[in-house]
């Protein structure tokens, strides 16, 4: 008898495998051929659009990418005639490489370059072909990567001696956050996870002093508490001031270190990615609430 198949990853498992690689919000998604300059020839992958760089994996349920092209310093993209074709073929023009690249179709195409054109040059284009719900789409993106870009500068500024200004490649790839981080004060914390317990219990912010971290969480024993555990950069590692204090190696250890020693009491607070992949949650009404993690989609 032949030894099954092992399953497929579920949508929301590929997702969540893809956010241990990289933080970035998701805005866009789909085939794309590319001929990079050390390609012999183009290249077939499922592609992300992650704030303003592109993940190339080798296809469509793989959880780790292959190659990355930071295009937030884009000059422009050129040789976008596709007149008489039945798919799209352009160059994206950077500082030091010019990437070739080719869409399914010319539908594709279009709105491959509004949406690239949108997180690089923080404005709608108006020179693409796009259906107006397309364009409503480049608008919300729009709005996402500006308040992301802003909070980025907002976060703590926590440093080790000698250590280069974070770039996009340092906070959304190399050091990506845990996806219950939020950019909000103590108060803010309590306030989501009382008004949406469904969506977790602990949540790690910005520390008050602006150089640590905080731990809120809100635990239902006999009756509904929050509580705050201070968390410390100490050189490369993070230190929980505990009564016994516990030294971990990354944030992420800290997150699952509250869930272990809790027997999963204590759950990550997080956005439910089941029914979208990763997409902007339609409900305006959360997304007025919920502060969102600028490094998360």
């Amino acid at each position: 008898m032949m030894a099954k198949k092992p399953p497929k990853p579920a949508p929301r498992t590929i997702f969540q495998e893809r956010l241990k690689m990289t933080a970035l919000p998701l805005y866009f998604e789909g085939f794309l051929s590319v001929k990079r300059s050390e390609y012999q020839e183009f290249k077939h992958f499922w592609t992300e659009l992650r704030g303003a760089s592109l993940f190339f994996y080798t296809d469509k349920k793989s959880t780790i990418y292959v190659d990355k092209l930071n295009i937030i310093d884009l000059i422009c993209i050129t040789g976008q005639n596709s007149i008489g074709k039945n798919y799209t073929e352009f160059t994206l023009v950077l500082p030091k490489e010019k990437v070739q690249v080719k869409t399914q179709n010319t539908e594709s195409g279009e709105e491959w370059k509004g949406f690239i054109l949108t997180v690089t040059e923080l404005s709608v284009p108006l020179h693409v072909s796009l259906l107006p719900g397309q364009v409503i789409r480049l608008h919300e993106v729009l709005e996402r990567e500006k308040k992301r870009r802003t909070e980025i500068k907002q976060l703590p500024n926590i440093s080790v001696k000698k250590e280069k200004e974070p770039t996009e490649d340092d906070v959304g790839v190399l050091k990506p956050m845990p996806a219950c981080f939020y950019a909000v004060s103590r108060k803010e914390a309590t306030e989501m996870l009382e008004k949406n317990p469904s969506l977790g219990n602990m949540i790690l912010r910005p520390g008050s002093d602006n150089t640590n971290y905080s731990i809120t969480v809100r635990q239902e024993i006999d009756m509904p508490r929050i509580k705050h555990y201070k968390v410390m950069p100490t050189g490369e590692n993070y230190t929980i001031e505990l009564e016994k204090p516990v030294t971990l190696p990354s944030l992420f250890s800290v997150i699952d270190y509250f869930v272990e020693e809790t027997g999963g009491n204590l759950r990550p607070f997080t956005y439910s990615t089941a029914d979208n992949c990763g997409q902007e949650l339609n409900t305006e009404g959360r997304r007025e609430k919920l502060k969102k993690n600028p490094y998360v989609a």
